[in-house]
């Protein structure tokens, strides 16, 4: 977003900011500086207020912030540019391709676990099982963008399609997800957290899903054969930890606790990769979802805490590639803020938080035996 001195808005433009913001609110003072249009106001219900007059600015490329300063409130107005999309996120085409891609990346890597599998048990044919495979982690994280896209279509936000990033099939996970992109301007922090919280609890629930189907049809070793094939090198044990719902899921049949040689199938794959993302997306971290709910309850400051705190968390998790990127990232581009930094989250988005910090810690994929560690 770009300023401009308010020499360069007209003075009709001008008029025009100050006759909205006057019939909407009661002003006691005003001030014009070199960038800005400033309003003390008196009101006592101000929030859906300044809700109907940012909507209202934001159709003239006015943005407006409501602050408090010595007590008093003040909304000031600035003349903004909408920044001009890259011209490959303005294709339509660009989502669909990254789409077709990742089914592509997933499809492949489905076929080649499934084939990897068979050569230790049969667990179906490679084709059908890439398939469900391919169904159900897009379906994951489909399910995830759609949930953000409903929260943001029901706060009147325009979004993007959600774009589908390809990863690196067979040697790693074929998709690092996906992202959408809000055409608007986050005007108070309850929106910013009802859009933040919905992708991962919708995709949340999927994942549940995937997790339970792929528990019941996992195949379980003899400890024996297993051992056996541990010294062939034929079966590697999985060491990138493992989130407590998916602990749980197994054993709902009976398929945890030790001496069960659980086979990780494509789907108990799908499934771990979900609960992976939910896990990253729920930290408190810079522009994560997790982040914009913690931005919600924080301060800049407290917030940028919260980022080295999720980076702390992830390197004690042996996740160093994710700690840096979100050194990286955090670094080159500051956490969302809302317009109306005023008025509180209500009480019931700050205990939904509460239930958030919970769900991270039952998708975090925590390392084997961790539980029994500290259990006593």
């Amino acid at each position: 977003m770009e300023r401009f001195s308010l020499k360069q808005m007209e003075e009709n433009s001008q008029e025009e900011v100050t006759s909205f913001v006057n019939s909407i609110f009661e002003v006691s003072d005003f001030v014009k500086t070199e960038f800005s249009l400033e309003f003390k106001i008196v009101d006592l219900e101000f929030k859906s207020k300044f809700e109907d007059l940012a909507r209202k600015l934001e159709n003239r490329n006015y943005v407006c912030k409501l602050e408090e300063m010595n007590g008093s409130k003040y909304i000031i107005v600035q003349k903004f540019t909408p920044k001009k999309q890259r011209k490959w996120m303005n294709s339509s085409w660009t989502p669909r391709i990254l789409f077709a891609i990742v089914i592509s990346f997933v499809m492949i890597d489905g076929y080649y676990r499934t084939s990897g599998t068979n050569s230790i048990v049969e667990i179906g044919d490679p084709l059908t099982m890439a398939g469900i495979y391919t169904l159900s982690l897009l379906g994951i994280l489909g399910i995830h963008e759609l949930g953000h896209i409903i929260a943001s279509k029901a706060h009147k936000l325009k979004t993007t399609w959600p774009y589908f990033i390809p990863g690196l099939p067979i040697i790693g996970i074929p998709t690092f997800g996906a992202f959408i992109q809000a055409k608007g301007l986050m005007i108070n922090r309850e929106i910013l957290f009802d859009v933040a919280i919905a992708g991962p609890v919708a995709g949340l629930v999927i994942a549940m899903i995937v997790s339970i189907y792929g528990a019941y049809t996992a195949p379980i070793l003899d400890p024996e054969i297993a051992a056996e094939l541990f010294a062939e090198s034929k079966l590697i044990e999985w060491n990138m930890g493992e989130p407590l719902l998916m602990t749980a899921s197994l054993a709902m049949f009976g398929k945890g606790g030790v001496g069960h040689e659980v086979i990780m199938t494509p789907i108990m794959f799908a499934a771990w990769i979900g609960f992976l993302i939910t896990f990253l997306n729920l930290l408190p971290a810079w522009q994560l979802d997790g982040g914009h709910m913690a931005r919600t309850l924080l301060n800049p400051k407290m917030h940028k805490y919260a980022t080295y705190g999720s980076m702390m968390i992830l390197v004690l998790l042996n996740y160093w590639m994710m700690a840096i990127l979100i050194l990286i990232m955090s670094s080159r581009s500051p956490s969302a803020s809302p317009l109306d930094n005023v008025s509180p989250l209500s009480r019931n988005r700050k205990f939904a938080y509460v239930g958030i910090i919970g769900l991270a810690i039952l998708c975090a994929p925590l390392p084997a035996g961790f539980m029994s560690s500290i259990l006593p």
